[in-house]
């Protein structure tokens, strides 16, 4: 067999195993303090979670469902089913949107030992 078929087949397996990647999904971990609620943004930095009124902290992250860090801006005044976490001075300072299966779970099963 020619030397490009060989090379063909490869890039053809590569291809097909890259393509195979996103559906390795995984779960995430969240700390044992983490609180759930429906969360808005209403004028950043404040936010609403159910019916308090709260703050992102400075440096706040956000993760979407895919991952991957949202800018509080990108997200509109939408409302998200979250898990979040808040600082020692009552400010969120880490959010998860929740993808359908995590909403699925409790939050009970879902913190782990982690701070």
């Amino acid at each position: 067999m020619p030397a490009t078929t060989w090379l063909k087949r490869w890039l053809i397996a590569v291809a097909m195993t890259m393509m195979a990647l996103p559906a390795l999904a995984f779960d995430r971990t969240f700390p044992a303090t983490t609180l759930r609620g429906n969360m808005t943004i209403t004028a950043y930095p404040a936010i609403t979670v159910g019916k308090a009124t709260l703050q992102l902290s400075p440096g706040s992250r956000i993760w979407g469902q895919n991952h991957l860090t949202q800018i509080p801006v990108s997200l509109g005044s939408s409302t998200y089913l979250v898990n979040y976490t808040q600082n020692f001075q009552g400010d969120v300072d880490r959010v998860w949107i929740l993808t359908t299966d995590e909403a699925s779970q409790s939050i009970e099963t879902q913190r782990s030992n982690l701070k």
